[in-house]
């Protein structure tokens, strides 16, 4: 699997966007010596990076977020330390990006220094059964809304759908075809499908679901309960 220098996950609430951006920064972890994960979802108070802080500090990673996460203040603020991502070539960048275009807003003062740095990945981050990203105008819509409000081009297409901690293999080959269908519709190609790494225990199970579903990236959840966010 290719590793970019920074690689932004993008999506819908609800997507599963931030437990996917958490578990690549720890995969990330293993592959690059500086890793710094950036919690760019300003506008949601619910599951945040900080959230797996411990797991993130126990693999080297920074984590770079608002300091008003996890704490019963609500307020959209960017942390200071978000240019670091930028100014050290050697630095390996993931970022948690809100999921609308209030959020993509705060990439949109960093997108100069994106695409002048180069080397970058923008994934959106979908999931066939939540209700705002199984319908693709909605999702031409979302996808439209975050590039201009980020002034950053998508690259690709996260297939991370789920039911949470019920998630079954069979839930998720079953949306082979819609992420197939959203990834021509929005011509982008499909990088990975997310799996809960219980799901595909085994080179025989992990090969059935890589002729169905391409590029399998195992995911560890730090959210059991409800949605992943």
């Amino acid at each position: 699997m290719h590793l970019a220098r920074i690689t932004i996950f993008a999506g819908h609430f609800g997507s599963g966007k931030t437990s996917l951006a958490v578990a690549y920064a720890l995969w990330a972890s293993k592959q690059k010596d500086r890793v710094i994960l950036c919690d760019l979802d300003i506008v949601n108070p619910y599951f945040r990076t900080a959230d797996a802080a411990e797991a993130l500090k126990g693999a080297g990673i920074r984590l770079v977020a608002s300091r008003f996460a996890n704490t019963n203040v609500d307020a959209p603020a960017m942390p200071s330390e978000t240019r670091a991502l930028f100014d050290d070539p050697d630095t390996t960048g993931i970022i948690d990006l809100g999921g609308d275009d209030r959020g993509a807003l705060a990439l949109g003062r960093y997108a100069g220094l994106l695409q002048s740095r180069g080397g970058y990945e923008m994934l959106l981050v979908i999931n066939q059964y939540r209700p705002l990203t199984r319908n693709l105008d909605d999702l031409c819509q979302i996808k439209e809304e975050i590039e201009t409000a980020s002034k950053v081009g998508f690259t690709g297409l996260v297939n991370n759908s789920n039911l949470a901690a019920e998630t079954t293999l069979s839930d998720v080959l079953a949306t082979a075809e819609f992420a197939a269908g959203v990834a021509a519709r929005l011509g982008l190609p499909l990088k990975m499908t997310a799996l809960e790494r219980c799901l595909v225990q085994g080179e025989g199970v992990r090969r059935k679901a890589q002729l169905t579903l391409g590029e399998i990236f195992p995911l560890d959840l730090y959210k059991k309960q409800g949605w992943k966010l």
